[in-house]
């Protein structure tokens, strides 16, 4: 193999199509643009979080567990609350799959969230999860 040509390293499925792989040109730089973007916009003023990659990457990770949390919440609620409100049945069977899917790809982004973080500590490849470690 020549000294020029990419490495193929086996990345997690897990790992955020939007980040590069760990090691490729300009691999932080996607893997901190993926991670703002899962912040709310004001979090993008803050120097620590911009200068330090590391906490940008832990910040998210706290972001999005909050999010799972308040999603769990939503769904757990739906047939108890949303009738009191007025919405009707079939409105609140369409939330419920909504909720359902949603902590769907807010696990996908913990996920990948985590595998960033660990790339970023490391600045090394991504380790692959077993289906196990994925749950």
């Amino acid at each position: 193999m020549s000294p020029t040509a990419p490495t193929t390293t086996s990345l997690s499925p897990d790992w955020p199509c939007q980040v590069k792989s760990p090691g490729s040109r300009d691999w932080e730089r996607t893997a901190t643009r993926w991670l703002r973007d899962l912040l709310p916009a004001r979090y993008a003023g803050y120097s620590p979080l911009v200068r330090h990659h590391v906490l940008l990457a832990r910040h998210a990770q706290i972001q999005v567990q909050h999010e799972i949390r308040a999603v769990r919440v939503a769904l757990q609620t739906s047939r108890a609350e949303l009738p009191t409100l007025g919405v009707a049945p079939a409105v609140i069977e369409n939330t419920i799959r909504m909720y359902a899917m949603e902590l769907e790809q807010l696990g996908r982004l913990a996920r990948g969230v985590r595998l960033v973080m660990e790339a970023l500590m490391d600045d090394g490849p991504a380790p692959r999860r077993t289906a196990a470690q994925r749950r």
